[in-house]
């Protein structure tokens, strides 16, 4: 099984936070579409003939943003080129004010996506005009309502915690509005700074003040705790769902199954080579056009794809396998995470059953300090 990213780099505004790549510039959606169906051509062989496309997902930007015949031609280029399962998760991301009746509609009667991810991000408008999102708490709700109406029964919404302008109480109101109008699956993120961001700026200039790294931790405690109380799984750090509804699309990423990415900045991974086009899109359309790849590549080496599947593999339920890691990177490697992962099965963070090697609840909050701590490090 494999699956297709489709990056649609358009936006009608700039996140403060947000560091994807993205342009307010729409002059160059048609050309961009034209571009993308042109590099799906040119990728037709990417994958082996046997495999089979189990999930496409249009993120970006805003793939909402542009128009649904747009979306249609890359779909039917897609399946005019990949074999697709007649069961395929295809996911369009949206932002919640481009989720009109009309648009909704077509979306259902007219494409085969069958499942939405609302970038809702939160449901008090003091904090998304701190985002500086383009839509406002009302288009929020309306949006998800709408969308169950329509008769979408597979959605995800995203949200953002540790925001200056969330208190913990508007939080819990926040995953809870997800709760009880029965959206099956959501991802939580904190709000980060990343450089040439609006917020990175905001915060150098001293406009506002540093992110609280002690209420991103109360509220992921917060955000454990409401998951647990109602039945919601954990499986990724990030990602929680009823009745084991997992994104296949991200799973397949965590698991190491091959992707293609097509558009502007798109990541692609064959098993063995990790690829990336280009961030610019004037300059990606122009090779496009020129029917040359717009993307560099970097082969992984043995000590790559170990730390990567240690990246990947600890954020989920399912863990580390050191069976695994022995079959795939050899003894040495086993040995080497054997002895650093001690420490952290000590102090709770991590719960060892047989062979697989997971993070606690405490755990989760420090992923990333653990993970770093068991990459294999090249001696210099």
């Amino acid at each position: 099984m494999a699956g297709i990213y489709i990056h649609i780099p358009f936006c009608k505004q700039a996140c403060n936070y947000c560091n994807f790549h993205f342009s307010t510039q729409t002059d160059y959606i048609e050309k961009m579409v034209q571009a993308i169906i042109i590099e799906i051509e040119l990728q037709n062989n990417f994958f082996q003939k046997e495999t089979t496309i189990q999930s496409i997902y249009f993120g970006g930007g805003t793939p909402s943003f542009i128009d649904i015949n747009h979306i249609l031609k890359i779909l039917e280029k897609i399946y005019n080129t990949f074999t697709v399962t007649p069961k395929a998760e295809i996911t369009i991301e949206c932002n919640p004010d481009d989720l009109t009746e009309e648009y909704l509609t077509q979306l259902k009667q007219y494409t085969p996506i069958n499942r939405l991810s609302i970038g809702i991000q939160s449901f008090f408008d003091e904090d998304l005009k701190f985002m500086h999102r383009a839509h406002n708490a009302s288009e929020g709700k309306t949006a998800i309502q709408l969308a169950q109406k329509i008769g979408f029964n597979n959605i995800t919404c995203d949200l953002i915690y540790g925001t200056p302008t969330l208190s913990n109480e508007q939080w819990k109101e926040n995953i809870l509005y997800l709760i009880n109008h029965n959206i099956q699956h959501f991802s939580c993120y904190a709000i980060t700074v990343e450089e040439k961001t609006i917020l990175h700026h905001q915060i150098q200039k001293n406009i506002i003040s540093e992110i609280d790294e002690q209420k991103i931790a109360e509220q992921f405690s917060i955000l454990q705790d409401v998951c647990a109380t109602h039945g919601y799984e954990q499986y990724e750090i990030s990602n929680f769902c009823t009745n084991k509804q997992y994104a296949i699309h991200n799973t397949n990423y965590w698991k190491g199954s091959k992707y293609l990415g097509l558009g502007p900045s798109a990541h692609s991974f064959d098993g063995k080579n990790r690829y990336w086009n280009i961030n610019n899109n004037a300059l990606y359309i122009k090779q496009i056009n020129h029917h040359q790849l717009a993307q560099s590549c970097e082969t992984l080496s043995n000590i790559d794809m170990y730390n990567e599947y240690i990246m990947t593999k600890l954020r989920t339920i399912w863990g580390v396998d050191t069976n695994h890691i022995d079959k795939q990177f050899g003894n040495e490697f086993k040995k080497h995470f054997e002895f650093e992962i001690k420490s952290f099965i000590d102090n709770s963070w991590v719960v060892q059953n047989q062979n697989i090697y997971t993070l606690t609840n405490n755990g989760r909050l420090f992923c990333d300090y653990i993970t770093e701590n068991l990459f294999w490090v090249e001696s210099e």
